[in-house]
């Protein structure tokens, strides 16, 4: 019987081995933590961070209560980033003044740097910080809420409207709008205890089902409920207003007939020595249209100075066509806020 020659068996083992190896290799599972990037499955978004769903606009977070005051968050955002963080509610009064002018800014600035919730405490204002770091972590969830939305429900966006403090208790609306039309709307805040309980329990089921059906902060006030509703449309107007000009909810926004043409717009409020000022333009083809204060100085002599020159502002805010106009003779504090308040709200239009 012949043998079979050494170098042959050397090159017949070498294959075989070669085979095994290649044979195990297609067997082993993809057990590296990168394999699943690797197969164009992105990571899990980690806690704290920025959504990256394209989401446009304003979200608002809740209030965090703290030692000293309220703190709430509102972030700016474009295509999923923060553009902008500020605090529409801190800690006023006393030691605070200087401590809220000192920190908040730093928080704000903190926040747009690390796109996220991940932000150190300002030293000496522990309490603050913890405050707004709990709120913009509600704003950030909101907005991841609204990606996700917007990816399943094909543009849909939630929209978290401003705190209307009323005599009774604070009314803060949350709105959901989709293919331009509010589908659905709810009090996220609502004066509660005693008697209010009864107006609340009676009357927010029916604001939000009136604005769903109007489709915008144009709804009737429920009778018996007079400061509720009050604060219902104004922090309905609030949310509706942070709907991006041109998005899909800029009917829900007081667009006519669904087009992007007219918007309406709401200042931020300016406060003054006898009140708070604050201004609602409506804006169409690049024009001011309507002008109105929907907060002014009132009690006492203010009464009598709001009801003689806010009419004036307005006519000169729509003749004008910007805030600059001309102080009322009289009324040089309700003008200087006017004008603010005003110029806030075009800042809005991009103009």
């Amino acid at each position: 019987m012949r043998k079979s020659h050494p170098v042959r068996r050397a090159v017949l083992a070498g294959a075989a081995t070669v085979s095994g190896i290649v044979l195990l290799l297609s067997l082993k599972p993809a057990s590296d933590p990168g394999s699943a990037q690797a197969a164009g499955q992105a990571p899990p978004a980690a806690a704290g961070q920025a959504p990256q769903g394209g989401v446009n606009g304003a979200v608002t977070g809740d209030a965090a209560q703290t030692q000293y005051g309220a703190v709430q968050v509102r972030l700016t955002m474009s295509n999923g980033k923060i553009t902008q963080a500020e605090a529409v509610q801190a800690p006023k009064g006393g030691r605070s003044d200087q401590i809220t002018a000192s920190s908040v800014p730093r928080l704000n600035q903190a926040v747009v740097a690390a796109q996220g919730a991940e932000i150190d405490a300002v030293s000496g204002a522990t309490y603050t910080s913890a405050g707004y770091k709990k709120s913009l972590q509600s704003a950030l969830d909101k907005a991841k809420a609204s990606a996700g939305a917007q990816q399943g429900s094909g543009g849909a966006q939630t929209l978290t409207g401003d705190v209307a403090q009323t005599q009774y208790g604070p009314v803060q609306v949350r709105v959901t709008v989709a293919g331009g039309k509010i589908t659905k709307a709810e009090a996220v805040q609502a004066p509660k205890g005693g008697r209010s309980d009864q107006i609340t329990s009676s009357s927010v089921p029916r604001l939000n089902q009136a604005a769903v059906a109007a489709g915008n902060a144009d709804i009737d006030a429920v009778s018996g409920a007079t400061y509720t509703s009050a604060g219902y449309k104004k922090s309905l107007q609030s949310a509706l207003d942070k709907a991006p000009a041109g998005g899909g909810s800029s009917q829900a926004a007081g667009s006519v007939g669904g087009q992007a043409a007219t918007q309406t717009l709401t200042g931020k409020a300016a406060q003054t020595q006898y009140g708070p000022v604050q201004v609602r333009v409506t804006v169409t083809g690049g024009k001011i249209t309507k002008a109105e204060a929907v907060q002014a100085p009132k009690g006492g002599r203010s009464d009598q100075i709001t009801s003689s020159s806010v009419p004036r502002l307005n006519q000169a805010a729509v003749a004008a066509g910007n805030a600059q106009i001309d102080a009322v003779s009289g009324a040089t504090y309700t003008s200087a806020g006017y004008k603010q308040s005003l110029q806030s709200a075009l800042d809005q239009a991009g103009g």
